[in-house]
């Protein structure tokens, strides 16, 4: 750009500013750069003294951040007439130090009334003393933060710089050219998170190595914590509040330091007026928990409490539950607790009228919909228009219910309480942060869709190791318009890993990081025992299939040892400043899942081939061991990570339950005589009780497996005989060694062109010799879907599968349709019954509707038809979870996926992230079958479909669709 341009520019805008202030527009273009530090420049920072004491936290963090990057420390002055040079200058947007650079005059007085809302300006030559003044000027101390700390990010210290060891990225020079700009408003009003069931991490690494003189969690550790929710643009937390923490109150400095960062503070839907009840209510002193028999002291313990924080930023929780996470206590029946909760309500409020503000409606105040209480609110419960609904999650990622149109026109607005990590029923997973990203966005974004935009409360448990979908959460609630889709939560991990580890790792790392997540979505690690708790049961054998469906064992196996050889190559090649970040961030989560994972599989192997006489039974048996013992290596390096710093951070056995204990594994005997035997990939046999493989179908890749294994410690070699050309095998012959080779797996597939030159034979028997042991196994062909196009969905081995996107009809009605979720669910690309603020369809002529084509090749008027969702609930507390569902031109069957309270459905539903409804459907001729899903209720996610032929045992795992291909495949 040539000087007069420039020049003419210039003046441009500043008479823009002159004659009509900034523009409401998200970013002003400004033509004026700001040397923070050159071989020329080096900047002062003002803060105004008249100001809070956040002010000066962020602008002592601020010089700490530019010291970080350049060596460089700014000095801190609140004197003005002092400042020269360049001047950094922090401030609220009302304040007489903002108002000496910015007349209130020239900012539009709807951003001044912006909630928690910042502006950046970049002024020359202001006084004669100050060369260029850059300011970041605020709506509210919280909006100057933001600023202050979002201009840390731009220079490179990361939100996460403290809590993941994340290192700043160091610069000879920092320049900023920050365009003259103003934000908008958060798009939640309250986002922040609570700390829960922190016995096992927070607390004790709390209490041993970050704060040893208070021996808790106290005002050190709060005070990071603050710093951690202002760089992530938040601004509430619910205290930690388990038995194993002193209350919030209980140390002064809590409570100060929160008023010092200007943190709002909460407490979770079991602690009304903010107290813990877990702590603060002594049953020998106070007496019953109970409203209705002991009113006098539960209120004067209440209204003790509000005076102790009348001057407090805080969002009180009304109601009444029990002393921890339980019922209301002293009520029998739904009305009565209605009836006592009404009158509860009202003296709530009157302590809030009395003690903090004349006109309650001006004090933030929520009601959590959790647990029995939302029983309670669909009973009639009457909640006062200005206080938040705050709807809850099921405690495993699906939200309950949300507001209804009416409920989205109440003053208080509505809200989620969401879990990143649970102690509970059907089990815990408090362990490991492995909540589907994708799916916090469709639940999340669902919610703000239907207005529920006042508070958003993530239960993070320990901080660690949840830190990527803490940042997600409360980025999502900070600015919701960047996740319009689903597609921007890929970019958003991207962007997460490629700032901390850089261009040439960041994609990457996102790519092992999202191949976790899908995983546990089929089964979280804390899962895999296949136990539950509340009550506690012991650990039982998967339902992972390793003789069937491919070894669905070892395909697990196999996809974990991917992802963690992946991350063991980076974590190599990485510089020593990133490890220690890495390992926390990527290399644990990563490799202790795998081994939790190798730890109940291998047991898995053991047990069954212990059952076949297979020698390696004891092989898996120390695998199964051996990842047991890795996780303790894993665990004991975390908390030694960063010279100690993190030491007792990582519990790998939270609440000691028996999926984390090393599992006993007891084999049988071998009772076998023979030196060698064979599996056969399903275990089939013919009916002569001749081995066979599934049936091969015309033109499919597919492959299946041989598995010849030694019964004793005897070497032996063995060979395949009576091969046709037309066979492919991995292997036609080898030796077993009951050291080294104790079993082998040949995969046997079909060229289809030299089979085509041998006249399409249909059936082969082939041999397995090795000494005087000779085993047959037939080989089949079907050629009944010779002529289908590619890729049309046909049953094959009793079973067709296909996925919901696979629809060959889509049809659009009434603006509504069937969304794609690309990334979501066990099919990664599900279909949203969308747009979700759509009413409910009553006429099926009228409703979208998505229609599919099967080939089926047996007759069974008894078929079982599969239909799989996401297992999500009911959009608002009197709504369902509908679709109808139409085979051939049988009459329209309409099924709900909803599910009641914790029942046994439920449990099974989180348990495995499905919603299975099964339907009896008939076969009545082969060939062409057509499925039709009309949509009912918005909001209902289908993954996958599994038509059953044969009642024969589904795979656990996902089968890829029962395709038909062409050579070239």
């Amino acid at each position: 750009m040539n000087f007069c341009l420039r020049t003419i520019l210039t003046i441009c805008f500043c008479l823009l500013i002159l004659t009509k202030g900034f523009s409401i527009s998200d970013r002003i273009n400004s033509l004026i750069t700001f040397e923070v530090y050159t071989a020329k420049h080096k900047s002062t920072i003002v803060y105004d003294k008249e100001g809070t004491p956040l002010d000066s936290i962020s602008a002592h963090l601020l010089a700490e951040d530019i010291f970080k990057v350049t060596n460089y420390k700014p000095e801190i002055i609140t004197n003005l007439k002092q400042a020269k040079g360049n001047v950094i200058i922090i401030g609220n947007i009302n304040s007489k130090l903002i108002n000496a650079f910015i007349k209130s005059s020239e900012i539009p007085s709807d951003f001044k009334n912006q909630w928690e809302s910042y502006l950046y300006k970049t002024i020359a030559k202001p006084s004669k003393s100050i060369k260029k003044a850059f300011i970041i000027a605020g709506t509210t101390p919280r909006g100057t933060a933001y600023g202050v700390f979002n201009i840390s990010k731009e220079i490179g210290v990361n939100p996460w710089y403290w809590w993941a060891d994340v290192p700043v990225k160091s610069r000879k020079e920092l320049i900023l050219d920050q365009s003259d700009s103003i934000s908008k408003a958060p798009s939640v009003k309250f986002r922040g998170i609570f700390l829960n069931d922190e016995d096992w991490g927070l607390q004790p690494w709390a209490s041993k190595t970050l704060e040893p003189e208070t021996g808790d969690i106290g005002p050190k550790t709060y005070a990071k914590i603050f710093e951690l929710l202002l760089r992530l643009n938040a601004n509430t937390i619910w205290p930690a509040m388990h038995p194993s923490t002193k209350a919030f109150f209980h140390y002064p400095g809590n409570a100060k330091m929160a008023e010092m960062y200007n943190i709002v503070i909460g407490s979770s839907h079991a602690e009304p007026m903010l107290r813990n009840n877990v702590d603060e209510w002594d049953k020998k002193t106070l007496g019953d928990f109970n409203y209705k028999t002991n009113k006098n002291a539960v209120f004067n313990y209440w209204e003790n409490r509000v005076k102790e924080a009348k001057n407090i930023d805080a969002i009180y929780t009304m109601g009444m539950r029990g002393v921890h996470d339980s019922g209301m206590e002293g009520v029998k029946s739904k009305d009565e607790a209605v009836a006592l909760l009404d009158g509860i309500l009202k003296d709530q409020r009157q302590l809030l009228k009395t003690y903090i503000n004349e006109d309650p409606t001006k004090i933030p105040q929520a009601f959590t919909v959790y647990k029995e209480v939302l029983d309670l609110y669909k009973n009639g419960l009457e909640v006062p228009d200005d206080i938040t609904l705050v709807w809850t999650d099921d405690n495993y990622g699906y939200i309950r219910s949300l507001s209804n149109p009416e409920e989205q026109k109440r003053s208080g607005g509505g809200g989620v309480y969401y879990h990143a990590s649970y102690w509970g029923r059907p089990h815990d997973y408090l362990w490991l942060s492995t909540t589907s990203p994708c799916l916090v966005w469709e639940e999340m974004i669902k919610a703000y869709t239907l207005n529920n935009k006042t508070i958003w409360i993530l239960n993070v448990g320990d901080i660690k190791p949840a830190e990527y979908n803490t940042q997600l959460f409360l980025d999502m609630a900070y600015n919701a318009s960047k996740f319009e889709t689903i597609e921007a939560v890929n970019k958003h991990q991207e962007d997460f890993f490629t700032d901390i580890f850089g261009e040439k790792y960041g994609k990457t790392i996102a790519n092992i990081k999202a191949k976790y997540y899908q995983l546990a979505f089929e089964r979280k690690p804390e899962f895999m025992g296949w136990s539950q708790t509340e009550p506690t049961t012991p650990i039982y054998q998967t339902a992972y299939n390793s003789l069937g469906y491919g070894d669905e064992i070892s395909k697990r196996i196999s996809a974990y040892k991917t992802i963690e050889n992946k991350t063991q190559k980076i974590a190599q090649n990485l510089p020593k400043n990133l490890k220690s970040s890495f390992f926390q961030l990527v290399a644990y989560p990563v490799e202790a899942a795998s081994n939790m994972n190798k730890k109940f599989l291998y047991r898995d192997l053991a047990l069954t081939y212990a059952k076949q006489n297979r020698i390696s039974a004891k092989k898996h048996k120390d695998s199964s061991n051996l990842a047991y013992q890795n996780i303790i290596t894993l665990t004991e390096k975390y908390n030694a990570l960063s010279n100690g710093k993190w030491q007792g951070i990582m519990h790998m056995k939270p609440r000691n339950l028996p999926v984390y204990q090393n599992p006993e594994i007891t084999l049988s005997e071998n009772s076998s005589k023979d030196i060698l035997g064979i599996a056969v990939e399903d275990t089939l046999r013919n009916i002569q009780g001749i081995s066979k493989l599934p049936t091969f179908y015309e033109n499919d890749f597919k492959s299946y497996f041989i598995d010849v294994f030694l019964k004793s410690e005897n070497e032996t070699s063995w060979k395949l005989t009576n091969l046709p050309k037309w066979l492919n095998f991995s292997k036609t012959n080898g030796i077993l060694n009951p050291k080294n080779t104790p079993e082998t797996r040949i995969y046997v597939s079909i060229d289809w062109k030299l089979w085509n030159q041998s006249r399409k034979p249909l059936s082969e028997i082939i041999t397995l010799e090795s000494g005087d042991f000779k085993e047959d196994i037939e080989i089949q062909i079907s050629e009944n879907y010779s002529n289908l196009p590619k890729n049309s969905i046909i049953e094959k081995n009793g079973l067709a599968v296909w996925y919901a996107h696979s629809f060959s009809k889509n049809e659009e009605k009434n603006k509504a349709f069937w969304q794609i979720l690309n990334g979501l669910g066990h099919s990664q690309h599900p279909l949203q019954a969308s747009p979700v603020a759509s009413e409910s369809f009553s006429e099926f002529k009228n409703t979208p509707v998505l229609e599919y084509d099967i080939y089926a090749e047996t007759i069974n008027p008894e078929a079982h038809l599969n239909i799989v969702a996401l297992p999500t609930h009911p959009l608002t507390t009197s709504g369902q979870v509908r679709i109808g569902v139409q085979w051939n031109d049988s009459p329209i069957k309409i099924i709900d996926f909803k599910t009641e309270g914790r029942s046994s459905t439920w449990k099974q539903n989180v348990l495995s992230n499905t919603a299975k409804k099964q339907m009896q459907i008939a076969i009545d001729k082969t060939g062409k079958q057509t499925l039709k899903i009309y949509m009912i209720d918005a909001g209902v996610v289908l993954d996958y479909f599994i038509l059953n032929t044969k009642s024969q045992l589904e795979p656990y795992s996902l089968p890829a669709e029962t395709k038909i291909y062409s050579h070239e495949n």
